[in-house]
């Protein structure tokens, strides 16, 4: 029988709240200017603050357009660090700061899709887009738009980002996008096998201390800069942790090395609910549900695949210089 790792409460009064979402294609500056700036002053006419996050080129566009426009902020997405599962806490901290009141806060968010690393991370990229619906549901005071470059005229990626959106602008206005994903799950991508050679343990209560110790030499061994190991022993740490103590007492780790990156993989038999854990930050009275906040400020980028059925793989990245 699999166990089921604890989840937040739901709240059924507020679960109906609207949050606007709008995916943005465009090609070409002048119609990131049209669409992105037709979003700007919709927001300002109704007296709305906007929180802009774009790439640097981009936000320079802006920048000549607005004239320092005191409702208008610009946010650096690099401060959130390269993992996708950091930003939705970092948009929950803009957006927050910019309402006063009941006044509604607009964001503009543009993800660097070309300089995503690897094909792993260009997934948590797109749940995380996913998952923004999930995370502001309650939030009827923000809404977001989210340009995207469609120059390259790659269908099927736009295709897959548009079914994270329900919402899509065209001609200056958002519609219903008939191809947005509904439902409770999210179709994630098939993990990639582990690369020969791999490491495998297996752990259970008693066990922290050689967990530790496997994976501090086996990144090692990869190349993991000496200084990232303590890092990287805290998030092993925790998964392993809630891994033993929700996942049925026992399980599987594995290593291994791809393209420049180490990664650790903690596989059991529990189950994990709550989509959203790791990805907001934890109450200061909020007693234990940080192992996976800690593992997502740590690393690189933290993939989870529960279900059921099959239990609950986490996967833990750590970027190796070149």
């Amino acid at each position: 029988m699999s166990t089921t790792y604890p989840s937040k409460p739901s709240d059924p009064d507020h679960d109906g709240d609207p949050f606007h979402h709008e995916l943005y294609p465009y090609r070409g500056d002048a119609q990131f200017l049209s669409g992105t700036l037709g979003f700007i002053h919709e927001a300002l006419e109704g007296g709305e603050a906007v929180v802009v996050a774009v790439p640097s080129d981009k936000a320079s566009l802006l920048r000549g357009e607005l004239a320092d426009e005191p409702a208008v902020t610009f946010v650096d997405t690099t401060t959130a660090g390269p993992n996708p599962g950091r930003l939705v806490a970092a948009w929950t901290a803009w957006m927050r700061e910019r309402g006063e009141g009941d006044r509604k806060v607009r964001g503009i968010g543009e993800t660097a899709w070309r300089q995503a690393r690897n094909a792993a991370h260009l997934s948590e990229l797109r749940h995380h887009e996913w998952l923004l619906n999930r995370a502001f549901a309650r939030s009827s005071t923000w809404s977001m738009l989210c340009p995207y470059d469609a120059e390259d005229e790659d269908e099927e990626a736009l295709r897959s980002l548009s079914r994270c959106h329900p919402l899509i602008r065209r001609d200056g206005r958002y519609v219903r996008n008939d191809g947005y994903l509904t439902g409770e799950e999210y179709p994630f991508e098939v993990l990639t096998d582990p690369c020969d050679p791999f490491q495998e343990l297996s752990y259970a209560h008693g066990d922290l201390a050689a967990i530790r110790a496997k994976v501090s030499q086996c990144a090692s061994d990869a190349g993991v800069p000496q200084g990232r190991l303590p890092k990287l022993a805290v998030a092993v740490t925790e998964i392993a942790t809630n891994s033993i103590r929700h996942g049925g007492g026992n399980g599987t780790l594995r290593t291994w090395s791809r393209d420049s990156t180490f990664l650790c993989e903690f596989r059991d038999s529990g189950y994990i609910p709550d989509v959203m854990v790791g990805r907001t930050r934890p109450e200061p009275e909020q007693i234990g549900g940080r192992g996976l906040w800690l593992a997502q400020q740590l690393c690189d980028l933290v993939e989870i695949r529960s279900t059921r059925d099959q239990g609950t793989t986490v996967r833990l990245h750590m970027d190796v210089p070149r």
